[in-house]
């Protein structure tokens, strides 16, 4: 029988579920203001927060990103919280420059990935939201793309827990699968709300499409795979190449690295093993006696 001092204390089943519940929360907040944008098609968003459609996509989003964040928040680590803001400012002048250039991509989502890969989906989601949100305030045009970047967020932290940063090859092979269902979620938007042209290259990509007889969401469709797919796979590769890079002290910084082996040759903690387990816990490996 093992020694009581090296079993890891499990979280409390009741804050794991109140950590849940913020979690469902926080997505159904996302997911409906993005409906409301989709069904709505408010014209009036691209003229700022002062509009009544951006305040209603703004306090929606922001909700569901504060939820997210107060969810995840017990859990991560001081080095999670500080790189947050960097991720963000990263999204923010990575996209703004290369939205502004003739390239067909937008490698606006590099911050959320990295976090998402350190530190677990709903910290990704609520990275890509918060991105989105922060971004308004000087390019409106991004507000309604909220839902998008958090469902990015997310699928690159369950893409890291599953292992498929572990073989850097497969890094791109996430970034591709990520990438279609990110595209077809955008589409709507794109096409509703902006009229496909949201961006200079890609916008010339729906209009080449549209010439050939699609309609606007069959072009915009087109236009977000094509796009889409090669970003998220640059995206996922430089991602892989940053974390790949760190010391493997500072990557064992985060316990979602260490309890769900990440990268390749990192450990998994005690914990991971045991049913009872969830991302709730901060212990990690090193902290047991």
């Amino acid at each position: 029988m093992s020694s009581p001092s090296l079993t890891l204390p499990s979280p409390a089943p009741a804050a794991v579920r109140r950590r849940r519940l913020l979690e469902i929360l926080g997505a159904l907040a996302i997911a409906a203001t993005y409906v409301y944008l989709v069904l709505n098609q408010p014209a009036d968003i691209t003229g700022g927060p002062g509009s009544a459609a951006a305040l209603v996509a703004l306090s929606g989003f922001l909700a569901g990103a504060v939820l997210l964040i107060v969810a995840v928040l017990p859990t991560l680590p001081a080095s999670t919280v500080v790189l947050i803001p960097v991720a963000l400012v990263l999204n923010i002048v990575l996209g703004q420059f290369v939205g502004s250039t003739l390239v067909p991509f937008y490698l606006d989502a590099i911050g959320t990935v990295l976090i998402a890969v350190l530190a677990g989906p709903a910290a990704g989601a609520a990275t890509g939201a918060l991105s989105s949100i922060v971004w308004s305030f000087f390019n409106p045009t991004v507000l309604p793309f909220a839902a998008g970047a958090a469902l990015i967020g997310c699928l690159a932290g369950l893409a890291a827990r599953y292992g498929l940063f572990r073989r850097f090859y497969l890094a791109p092979v996430a970034g591709f699968a990520t990438g279609i269902i990110g595209g077809v979620v955008s589409a709507p938007v794109a096409a509703f709300v902006f009229g496909g042209t949201s961006g200079v290259a890609t916008g010339a990509i729906v209009s080449a499409f549209r010439s050939m007889g699609d309609t606007l969401l069959a072009a915009i469709t087109k236009q977000a795979l094509i796009s889409d797919l090669m970003d998220k796979a640059i995206v996922f590769t430089v991602v892989a190449v940053l974390v790949y890079a760190l010391p493997r002290r500072a990557s064992r910084q985060f316990p979602f690295v260490r309890r769900h082996r990440v990268l390749a040759g990192k450990a998994a903690a005690p914990e991971a093993t045991r049913p009872d387990a969830t991302d709730a816990t901060v212990q990690g490996p090193g902290q047991a006696s």
